[in-house]
């Protein structure tokens, strides 16, 4: 699933994978390809303009890429012996 092979790399992966099948209601069988496309590009828009993410703030990830403030991360960075 990730660029690495990294397990750690892949929670995350999961964790988005989740938020967009369980909280913006993607965890359903779609009538055809489009009506699919159609909901990912919604569930995508609404993750990165409208739900805010603790880890930056409560704002959400389009806010907070065009900050011009300083960022507190709360998210965890790799240690120097992961890969």
């Amino acid at each position: 699933m990730t660029q690495t092979g990294s397990p750690y790399d892949n929670a995350i992966a999961e964790r988005v994978n989740g938020i967009l099948k369980h909280q913006l209601e993607l965890n359903q069988v779609f009538k055809n390809y489009a009506s699919a496309v159609t909901a990912v590009c919604k569930a995508i828009d609404a993750y990165n303009c409208l739900r805010p993410h603790m880890s930056i703030g409560n704002l959400t990830p389009e806010q907070a890429h065009i900050s011009k403030q300083i960022l507190i991360k709360k998210w965890k960075t790799k240690t120097s012996n992961e890969k």
